[in-house]
């Protein structure tokens, strides 16, 4: 069984980092990193109804866009300001806007990441990439099955529709692309991943 941190997110709700994003996220395997204690709980508790349910584990899941995010500011601060981490963790942020945002029309107070500093960077920048390639993976299939739940909400639909498509046709090629070489990409296969996806706002699916 792969390890996992679970972080409590208020005195009702904890977050079991489990599946294999998660997995993927903390090297996919048993880590001897030193890992912060988990930050202190907040007020927040998780939504009951379907739509807005849907849209907390969204951002708040072990799969979702918070994990995300964490995950590669993880890296960042173990090995630099490499890429495609920094580039994807610009469009995670944007993707936590636009979930937040959501959340905030439904009525649903969000609480801060609480993954940051938790998620213990993979030891090598090729192991990384190759991990999060399996996140991303785990990230569609999150969106897959969440998306029959916001049915009735059409904005909501777009955003995750949107946030998917950025998972699927831009951040996992990049981690394809960096796993098959050192880990890391170039600014040469970077402008050649922008040819190859489009314009950098429509790569990162902003919603």
């Amino acid at each position: 069984m792969r390890h996992r941190h679970l972080i409590a997110v208020g005195s009702v709700v904890a977050i079991t980092l489990a599946g294999c994003g998660g997995a993927a996220r903390n090297g996919g395997q048993e880590s001897n990193a030193s890992v912060p204690t988990a930050p202190t709980a907040t007020t927040a508790a998780a939504p009951t109804d379907p739509v807005s349910a849907a849209a907390w584990e969204a951002l708040m899941g072990p799969d979702g866009e918070y994990a995300s995010a964490a995950s590669y500011a993880a890296v960042i601060e173990k090995f630099g300001a490499v890429e495609p981490y920094v580039t994807i963790k610009q469009a995670e942020e944007r993707h936590i806007a636009a979930l937040t945002r959501q959340l905030g029309s439904l009525g649903v107070t969000v609480p801060a990441n609480p993954y940051l500093g938790t998620i213990p960077a993979p030891a090598d920048l090729k192991t990384a990439a190759a991990n999060w390639a399996t996140g991303e993976r785990a990230n569609v299939a999150m969106y897959d099955r969440l998306t029959a739940s916001v049915a009735g909400d059409p904005r909501l639909t777009r955003v995750f529709g949107n946030l998917r498509r950025a998972s699927l046709d831009v951040h996992l090629p990049m981690f394809t692309a960096a796993a098959a070489a050192d880990g890391t990409l170039t600014a040469d296969q970077m402008r050649t991943m922008h040819d190859e996806h489009g314009s950098m706002g429509g790569m990162h699916g902003s919603a």
